[in-house]
């Protein structure tokens, strides 16, 4: 079972605060050099991670040497399956799941365990997901007993988010409480559990010893040094401080497996011509169709009720039909590959959609329903704030702060100058539509840039340059599950 899909949280004593995004196009990755080698048969892995873009092949974990054949420890994404390498320079033995992890809305814990001394073969290599060991493998290769595997070689690096030989196989999305233990085997119990609804949940890990090359990286601090003040960070006790390459502070969130915040969904949307792409961990969607026809997002969570406020900043030049808003989920929507499926396109056709048009200033709605102010017109990097009130029907537009034609997001039922006024009817996610080389970078609480003055919702998630109207709250799990 996936932990926590995007309809609620689920509730757990521990809290993991903070997560690191990883955005393929920077490169980025957190790494060190090992000066002594550690155990070569026993070693545990445990990492949660929510995925970005689907690319071909993204690493995970990496321990590799230079050698010809290279030895090392190899775990990634590849064409959505998880594949685990362990090299000796010549021979591979390896884990290769049948199951997919497809799911952009979900964290996965990944836990790996190596014992070579155990006299079970099966026993030697194991991997579980949520707290549930895999058995069903389209590879399953196992060492020796006693096998010497370069877990940790001296001549090799640890590195997470890319490929050390090459800098290749870029990591796309989001890793949260990551821990390596050398030297000591340690199944899925010791880093979560299930609560009673049978869902696993984090827990604070039950670790004695790391040993010589363990760590445990908690992301809490914004430092690009190899040090206690940096984002690499290793609060094992072991001081095996990581040094980060294209990371920043931005890049530290608090999306995190006991609060999912919404993304955009790269699953769903598209283009009739070209595809839309999505970086910075699914919150910058980039369009590249036609000036003819053109292409759409949406959103991870998608409430029924409840108040809700997002930023939408467009980075590009401001281009006709440039939008974003709101759409509801029920109906035709999966495709969203033409003007009839936009949010806010003046057909009808393809669900309810509400949007605030970049050219023009203009709202505009896909439904008969009511669309009954117009606003400034909206100019490159200008930050739109959306507030969705699904109690009462209505959305209303900011430009940079200011509501547009005084509309009045805590009016209530007398839905005060709203821009866009209906009788709520199913659940409606965060949506964007452009034509061309549309950029929207989006901030459901995390933005991908850089806020310069930090405003909370008033549970204290989510940091937003202006401050979302009383009542209003950032789409999180845990906002859900209160007020969704």
């Amino acid at each position: 079972m996936v932990f926590p899909i995007a309809g609620g949280t689920q509730d757990t004593s521990y809290e993991i605060e903070n997560a690191l995004r990883f955005n393929r196009e920077d490169s980025p990755k957190v790494s060190r050099s090992i000066s002594s080698s550690g155990s070569a048969r026993n070693a545990t892995l445990s990492v949660w991670v929510k995925r970005g873009v689907f690319a071909s092949r993204q690493q995970i974990y990496s321990n590799k040497t230079a050698d010809s054949g290279f030895s090392g420890m190899n775990m990634y994404f590849y064409n959505d399956k998880l594949y685990i390498d362990h090299h000796d320079g010549s021979s591979n033995i390896s884990l290769y799941t049948t199951q997919v992890f497809r799911d952009a809305s979900a964290w996965y814990h990944i836990v790996h365990t190596i014992d070579t001394t155990t006299g079970t073969a099966t026993n030697r290599l194991r991997l579980y997901i949520n707290g549930t060991e895999v058995t069903d493998f389209a590879t399953d290769q196992n060492p020796s007993q006693n096998a010497d595997l370069a877990l940790t070689n001296s001549t090799g690096d640890q590195s997470i988010g890319d490929d050390p030989r090459d800098n290749n196989d870029i990591y796309s999305g989001y890793m949260a409480e990551y821990n390596f233990v050398d030297g000591t085997t340690l199944d899925p119990t010791y880093f979560g559990e299930f609560n009673d609804n049978g869902v696993w949940v984090p827990k604070e890990p039950d670790v004695s010893s790391y040993g010589t090359n363990g760590f445990f990286l908690e992301f809490k601090q914004t430092g690009t040094s190899a040090n206690s003040s940096g984002i690499g960070a290793d609060t094992s006790g072991n001081d095996n401080h990581m040094s980060v390459t294209n990371l920043a502070a931005t890049d530290v969130t608090t999306d995190t497996p006991t609060n999912n915040f919404c993304t955009l969904n790269p699953l769903i949307g598209g283009a009739v011509y070209t595809a839309p792409s999505y970086s910075e961990g699914n919150l910058k969607w980039s369009s590249s169709s036609s000036s003819s026809f053109g292409s759409s997002g949406i959103g991870t969570i998608a409430p029924n009720s409840g108040k809700w406020y997002w930023e939408s900043k467009i980075t590009s030049s401001i281009i006709n039909g440039v939008g974003s808003g709101a759409r509801v989920m029920e109906g035709y929507y999966p495709e969203f590959n033409n003007d009839s499926f936009f949010a806010g396109n003046t057909s009808s056709s393809g669900g309810v959609g509400y949007s605030y048009n970049y050219n023009n200033g203009k709202p505009q709605t896909n439904s008969a329903e009511t669309t009954t102010n117009q606003g400034n017109a909206v100019s490159q990097n200008d930050i739109v704030g959306i507030a969705m009130d699904l109690d009462n029907g209505a959305i209303y537009y900011s430009i940079n702060g200011t509501f547009q034609a005084s509309g009045d997001p805590t009016s209530g039922s007398s839905k005060t100058n709203a821009q866009h006024s209906f009788t709520v009817d199913g659940s409606y996610a965060p949506a964007v539509y452009g034509y061309q080389s549309s950029v929207f970078e989006m901030n459901f609480g995390n933005a991908p840039f850089s806020i310069s003055s930090g405003n909370a919702d008033a549970n204290g998630y989510g940091n937003f340059e202006y401050a979302p109207p009383a009542g209003y709250y950032s789409l999180n799990s845990k906002n859900l599950a209160e007020y969704g």
